[in-house]
């Protein structure tokens, strides 16, 4: 999937369907002058329900299409005839798609299963037919109910991408080449910042047969929670991943200081991030010889003192089988 076809926010203007009146008819018939009451109710409008779809990873097919209403119920008729029920409306979203009321920013509805379907605006009930009113002392009530109204609301669609694992790091870090080398994903991949603008995914296949999920964000920046550059919108990709892997490149001025910033942009953005799993992968180690290895473990160890922490080269395919072993057991403890 290119860049330009990754679509994690759509705004929508959506309605369901107005319910149909009730009937006031009253019985005639060919040697029945006063045969009384007998108008059916009117049929409820269409309801709008969103469908969660596992084979969608974008809303892209959402993109153009601002208005989604639902059909009106029919009218009731003659000889307690109910209308028929408005038609309802399916929006079909991704896994992992939240729902929001564009105005007041409410969270109304999340999508998580494939299959899962809400109703998020209920069609306007049918009104009642004259017969539902006849009593003892009114046998020819004249009036019906008329259907009530539908509903209209203006919401948001922000897609929250549903992977195991996600990549976390400054931009240039080598996200994508890790990204590129454990799975089939193809990300734009070059030596300037900022390559990545959408989030990728990609499934890293793992001993008899096993899969997870690998997701690339796009690269932090230090005040992103803020929203400097474009590290703001893509944040709340990381709230739906169980592990997160943080990828310092080896040649960075000061690694612990680094992840240090990388963690309190989190922090900042959402609190509850720090409960997720976390694992340091020092990207680029292909240009480290033994012995500042050794050096920088010794450092290491003593500033990652809970925190586990690899080695590992993209190019050079160094440290990836240990990489998939420790995230696997990461994910599956």
């Amino acid at each position: 999937m290119t860049e330009g076809n990754f679509v994690d926010y759509v705004k929508m203007h959506v309605s369901s369907g107005k319910g149909g009146k009730g009937s006031a008819h009253l019985h005639r018939e060919k040697y029945i002058e006063k045969g009384g009451p007998d108008g059916g109710d009117g049929g409820r409008g269409g309801h709008v329900i969103l469908k969660g779809n596992a084979n969608l990873w974008t809303l892209l097919h959402l993109k153009y299409k601002r208005h989604m209403k639902a059909g009106h119920g029919a009218h009731g008729a003659s000889c307690r005839s109910t209308g028929a029920d408005g038609e309802d409306v399916y929006i079909e979203v991704p896994l992992g798609t939240v729902i929001k009321n564009t105005e007041t920013q409410e969270i109304l509805l999340e999508i998580t299963h494939d299959g899962e379907e809400q109703i998020l605006l209920k069609g306007g009930k049918g009104g009642l037919g004259n017969w539902n009113f006849r009593s003892s002392t009114n046998q020819t009530p004249r009036y019906a109910q008329p259907g009530m109204d539908c509903q209209e609301l203006d919401i948001t669609m922000e897609l929250k991408i549903l992977a195991d694992v996600g990549l976390v790091g400054f931009p240039n870090a080598g996200k994508s080449t890790l990204l590129s080398v454990v799975t089939s994903a193809k990300p734009k991949i070059a030596d300037y910042e900022f390559t990545t603008l959408k989030p990728n995914l990609g499934i890293v296949q793992y001993r008899d047969f096993q899969t997870f999920v690998m997701a690339d964000i796009p690269g932090i920046i230090e005040g992103a929670a803020e929203g400097k550059g474009i590290g703001h919108r893509f944040l709340r990709h990381i709230e739906r991943n169980s592990t997160l892997l943080f990828l310092v490149p080896a040649d960075a001025n000061d690694i612990k200081e680094q992840y240090d910033i990388l963690l309190n942009e989190l922090k900042k953005y959402n609190p509850e991030l720090l409960d997720k799993e976390r694992l340091v992968a020092i990207s680029k180690s292909d240009m480290l010889d033994e012995e500042l290895k050794r050096e920088m473990k010794k450092q290491l160890d003593k500033q990652f003192k809970s925190i586990p922490y690899l080695f590992i080269s993209s190019v050079a395919q160094q440290g990836l089988t240990e990489l998939k072993d420790t995230l696997w057991k990461m994910l599956n403890d």
